[in-house]
């Protein structure tokens, strides 16, 4: 089945301005702009969904004639996902409105968090490439110091790290035979 060109549209043009508006500072234009992304959501799962079919409760035709029910079900799921958090952005938006006691609902910038970024951004060090190359855990050389190539059993330490736990020094051969008993 084609896609509807109208709805396409109309779904693109619900995803723009919608993102539009959430790229804004105020708070009524974010909830406008988060409930038209959640209504194009919906029409884009309605556009996925496929070909029509006869109700699946009717039972009448037979099962490749049916539409599948799936995609109602997320979309209904997605509505109540919208508008819980359409409800909680609205709580959000009073309680602000209230605190504030001003009209305009405008995310204001802290001074605090000014200053604190404008000291990060002075006391930032800029690493260069050479200081990653001189680095050691960047290096391009092979580190054997961590591996034991002593695959013939012959242990120059006197066998202290084939011991086995609970067991003396000197009782246990690395190839895995006792001495000294």
């Amino acid at each position: 089945m084609t896609m509807p060109l109208v709805l396409v549209a109309a779904m693109v043009v619900l995803y723009a301005c919608g993102v539009y508006l959430m790229l804004d500072r105020t708070l009524t234009r974010l909830l406008l702009g988060f409930l038209l992304v959640g209504n194009a959501t919906n029409l884009l799962i309605f556009l996925m969904s496929g070909s029509f079919g006869i109700a699946p409760i009717a039972g009448a035709g037979p099962a490749e004639e049916m539409s599948d029910p799936l995609p109602q079900a997320f979309i209904l799921t997605a509505i109540v996902i919208t508008f819980g958090v359409s409800a909680f952005l609205l709580a959000l938006i009073y309680r602000s409105w209230r605190l504030a006691h001003e009209l305009d609902d405008t995310v204001q910038d802290d001074e605090a968090d000014l200053e604190i970024a404008a000291t990060e951004a002075l006391t930032t060090v800029e690493v260069t490439d050479e200081d990653l190359a001189e680095a050691p855990e960047f290096s391009d050389e092979d580190d054997d110091s961590d591996e034991d190539d002593d695959s013939d059993g012959d242990d120059d330490s006197g066998g202290e790290q084939h011991r086995i736990a609970g067991e003396p020094a000197g009782t246990a051969d690395p190839a895995g035979g006792e001495t000294g008993r």
